[in-house]
């Protein structure tokens, strides 16, 4: 009895903390229909036009980016703005040949009179942000426009970007909103879509649109320099430096301007121990951010409204470990409602399903937003789910390092310039030679959903079936995906070494 209840009182606890997080969805569909007139509003066309054509520098950081780096150099020095005005700094920490065919390629330009530098470091210290900040330190520009390694900037971004520069002079800050060009190439890249569809179409156009603050995300997007300065320059103090500097930029009085209308498009992971990576910094990172700045926003005069819209927006990862805690309760929480004694506190339970329903809406209204055929693309939000739950392993592995301030490696979302079925990764460099701890434990965890599953049909407990499934489903899907990646490029690497 007493196991029972302590079982049942942590799912709850779960349960109760997933509800708080999920419900964010509720509050972002209210403030997109309050703010809905105001997403087409842009300042007039005749301000589009740009008078003087202020210095700009476009800074490109990387490391080991062999496959996509010339395909960035060529649509960067394209762009729509006049050449001596332009400064365009390689910030390149490669320790493969990458250095190389960067030297060799900047060749054609520099004898057109591009101003291009090529800045290689000898070490990785402070990573992109110790990047970025070296290249602060003698870039001639103005503005400073940043792009990673799989990004394909559009030839009318400084025209699009920078006038809004000239609307307020508080504006530290234009983002544009990614576009995924490889977004059709397979199942995992339509999920990774929809997820990041909900943070650009709908998070941050609607907490733009609303006055909450809103964050860089670490590329795509244009800064005045002297805001950077202001703001206290780049910090290599946590995984996400694009976030951790928005924030201090915002608290000191500047504003971020965001484009929903105007997209730069970039080149999702396609395949998944990439993908766990960057996941696993984006958490990791976003922990280490609301650990640094949170407390600053409490004590600031801020309205509790935004305190509120802060704390989420900065400690919404926090529900990782609880997504954990709540796929591995569910097979006995199974058998305790078979039981009986508890049927009063899970016909209350049933309230949870608003969860589900927030986060339906949230991810909606980002397809119906910017897609005619949002119908064919919501289809996919199941497996989305399903991926999200299967994550929350390698997730929650980020939250409780970031909670106990152990400092790990930046480590990079390699891209293999992939854009559709007729291109690979299998025999690429940069792949996960071995399978990560962590995917024995998705395996197990796979199995042990999907006892819970059996239950579920053995019981008749045909509500808790969709939510077994997808527990089951999500960690079987990550780790059968991530064991087999590293077969097939271990395979692939032996094959080329017996040819060789």
């Amino acid at each position: 009895m007493e196991i029972s209840a302590l079982i049942l009182s942590l799912y709850i606890i779960s349960l109760s903390i997933l509800f708080v997080f999920a419900s964010h969805g509720f509050s972002m569909s209210y403030f997109y229909f309050k703010t809905f007139k105001k997403r087409t509003q842009d300042i007039p066309e005749s301000e589009l036009i740009l008078k003087d054509c202020p210095m700009v520098t476009i800074q490109l950081p990387l490391y080991n980016e062999r496959y996509v780096i010339t395909r960035l150099i060529d649509c960067v020095v394209k762009l729509d703005y006049p050449k001596d005005k332009l400064e365009i700094q390689i910030l390149d920490d490669s320790t493969d040949d990458t250095s190389e065919i960067i030297e060799h390629h900047i060749k054609q330009y520099l004898e057109k009179g591009y101003d291009i530098t090529n800045v290689h470091r000898t070490n990785r210290d402070g990573y992109k942000a110790g990047a970025l900040k070296e290249g602060l330190k003698t870039c001639k520009g103005e503005f400073v426009a940043i792009f990673d390694a799989d990004f394909i900037p559009r030839k009318k971004f400084l025209r699009r970007t920078l006038p809004y520069f000239y609307t307020d002079e508080k504006i530290a800050l234009v983002q544009t909103r990614w576009e995924h060009i490889n977004r059709e190439y397979s199942l995992l890249t339509k999920a990774q879509a929809i997820a990041l569809d909900g943070h650009f179409v709908i998070e941050q156009a609607v907490r733009n649109r609303a006055g909450f603050f809103i964050q860089f995300n670490g590329t795509g997007g244009v800064w005045r320099k002297q805001a950077i300065i202001d703001a206290g320059n780049w910090e290599a103090d946590t995984l996400t430096e694009d976030l951790d500097l928005s924030y201090r930029a915002q608290m000191r009085g500047w504003k971020i301007k965001y484009l929903v209308n105007f997209t730069s498009p970039a080149e999702l992971p396609a395949e998944i121990n990439s993908l766990k990576n960057q996941q696993f910094r984006w958490t990791k990172g976003a922990i280490e951010t609301a650990k640094k700045l949170f407390p600053r926003v409490l004590k600031s005069k801020m309205s509790f409204k935004m305190k509120l819209q802060s704390f989420i927006h900065l400690c919404s990862n926090m529900a990782y470990p609880f997504i954990l805690i709540a796929g591995i309760l569910n097979l006995p929480v199974t058998l305790i409602k078979e039981g009986g004694e508890y049927d009063p506190v899970f016909k209350l339970m049933s309230f949870f399903i608003f969860a589900f329903i927030s986060s339906f809406m949230f991810y909606l209204y980002s397809q119906k937003d910017v897609y005619e055929d949002w119908q064919k693309r919501i289809i996919l939000f199941p497996v989305f789910m399903m991926g999200s739950m299967g994550l929350s392993v390698n997730n929650t592995k980020a939250v409780f390092e970031g909670l106990i301030n152990k400092k790990s490696e930046f480590v990079r979302t390699p891209k293999f310039k992939i854009t559709d079925d007729k291109h690979t990764w299998t025999d690429k460099k940069y792949l996960t030679k071995k399978i990560p701890f962590t995917t024995y434990i998705e395996a197990i965890l796979a199995l042990y959903c999907f006892v819970g599953v059996a239950f579920s049909i053995y019981y008749i407990q045909i509500a808790s079936l969709p939510f077994q499934l997808m527990f089951s489903f999500g960690y079987g899907i990550i780790a059968y995906l991530s064991i087999k990646q590293v077969f097939i490029y271990n395979k692939t690497i032996k094959i080329k070494t017996k040819v060789e």
